[in-house]
């Protein structure tokens, strides 16, 4: 039995095409230290070691009252000033869209806050289809305890959507070819 050739068949088969280059372009949410958020207790450079951070993705930040969540320059996270930062927020969840690649840098402006650790730096790559574990600048000034990041907690289930469309365009060739 031959192969369909009807309309309907090219357009299924055209948007799953498209659909496949659009999800994968949904990024992935990350929550800054996990569960426990953003605060004093967290070790963002070991939360953050591994993982890769890509254009479209997503930071959450979550805190209390207390504490700000900065982007500032190298710089100024290396020496834990707020006063020239690029955006500043302290309501309590921040979300930052990582839309440039390159190195990104977020502190918290309360006092001797950064200075006790809490401070992030990321390293965001294009979307290349290939990943490479975040490797952001040396951060020599942090004194924060080692611990492991909490499994299960550092993103959200939209890393897995670029699967999704790989699937259903699967199922279309099998149910086109039966």
């Amino acid at each position: 039995m031959g192969v369909p050739n009807n309309a309907g068949t090219i357009v299924v088969v055209l948007f799953l095409s498209i659909l496949c280059n659009v999800v994968p372009s949904l990024g992935t949410t990350f929550n800054v230290g996990g569960s426990d958020g953003w605060g004093l207790a967290g070790d963002y450079k070991s939360w953050s070691k591994g993982k890769t951070f890509k254009v479209g993705d997503t930071l959450v930040f979550k805190y209390p009252d207390g504490h700000t969540v900065n982007e500032v320059s190298e710089g100024d996270y290396n020496s834990c000033t707020a006063a020239n930062s690029i955006t500043s927020d302290s309501s309590g969840t921040t979300t930052v869209a990582l839309k440039t690649a390159g190195n990104h840098y977020f502190i918290c402006s309360s006092a001797g806050h950064c200075a006790n650790g809490m401070k992030l730096a990321v390293n965001v790559v294009k979307d290349s289809g290939s990943p490479t574990p975040s490797s952001p600048a040396a951060d020599s000034t942090s004194t924060s305890p080692s611990t492991p990041p909490k499994k299960g907690s550092s993103s959200s289930a939209a890393a897995s959507l670029p699967l999704v469309p790989w699937l259903a365009m699967i199922s279309l060739v099998a149910a086109v070819m039966i």
